[in-house]
């Protein structure tokens, strides 16, 4: 069976780290360090997803506001037109919509409520294990 957005976080965990629209940039950025994380989630009411905040972010708002950016809300330099997956989303799908995009992180939702995110480095890490076992399969199959 094709690994999907559930399996890889089945393997890795459903922990998302999130914010606030109104946490500072320079404390959004402590957050990615402190957790050694690429991306927070940035949720409102309800902890519905209203954007993504990345590490690209921290430099794009450092190239247009500088030093000011650090005491400006997230709200203003994060991402809000997220791309959100669902838990039945297959590897193949994320593979293709993260190349595309150009993006490194895709928060993942069921029925509506943030369950889990996915990095693209756990994309990878799933396409691997699926191939490692395909090749396993072949060995066995071709060794009778």
């Amino acid at each position: 069976m094709p690994a999907s957005a559930r399996s890889i976080l089945e393997q890795k965990g459903r922990n998302v780290i999130t914010i606030s629209p109104s946490v500072s940039l320079g404390e959004a950025a402590r957050v990615l360090e402190e957790h050694k994380i690429g991306a927070v989630v940035v949720v409102g009411m309800e902890s519905r997803i209203v954007g993504i905040f990345t590490e690209r972010d921290v430099v794009r708002a450092i190239g247009t506001a500088g030093k000011d950016a650090f005491d400006q809300p997230v709200s203003a330099f994060m991402t809000a037109n997220v791309y959100r997956c669902r838990e039945e989303t297959g590897v193949n799908e994320l593979m293709e919509m993260m190349s595309s995009r150009r993006f490194r992180h895709v928060p993942v939702e069921d029925n509506g409520k943030l369950s889990g995110i996915i990095s693209i480095g756990d994309v990878v890490k799933s396409r691997i294990r699926e191939i490692e076992q395909e090749a396993e399969h072949i060995k066995a199959y071709i060794a009778g």
